[in-house]
C-alpha cells in the first residue's frame, strides 16, 4: 500500500492505523505485508463499506482533514468499491547488517 507523503510519518508512528481505498477489487489481503520505506504495513482487516460510512471522524482517523480531503486521495483508477483497511506498521528488524 502506498501512502501520500504527508501521512507516512504518522503511519510509522502508529498514529494512523486505517485507510479508506476506492478500488475495483482489493489490492491487499489480510495478513499480507507490504513495503513502506524502512518497514512494512501488515494488513489486519479489510471491510467493504459505503459512502455513508465515510464520516468526518473516519477521515480524521485516516489522517485527513475531512471527507473531501480523503476522497481526493482514496480513489484509484476506475475504482467503484470502497474498503476500510486496518493495518499496523512493522518497523525493520534491528541489528541486521546490510549486505554489500
Amino acid at each position: 500500500m502506498v501512502f501520500t507523503k504527508r501521512l507516512r510519518e504518522r503511519v510509522r508512528s502508529g498514529e494512523i492505523t486505517c485507510s479508506v481505498r476506492i478500488w475495483m477489487r482489493p489490492h491487499v489481503k489480510v495478513g499480507g505485508r507490504y513495503p513502506m520505506e524502512e518497514g512494512e504495513i501488515e494488513i489486519d482487516s479489510i471491510e467493504p463499506i459505503g459512502f455513508p460510512d465515510i464520516t468526518p471522524a473516519l477521515a480524521r482517523e485516516s489522517g485527513f482533514l475531512g471527507v473531501l480531503d480523503l476522497l481526493k486521495v482514496a480513489k484509484h483508477g476506475r475504482g467503484e468499491n470502497i474498503y476500510l483497511i486496518k493495518f499496523h506498521y512493522v518497523p525493520p528488524p534491528t541489528g541486521r547488517k546490510r549486505r554489500r
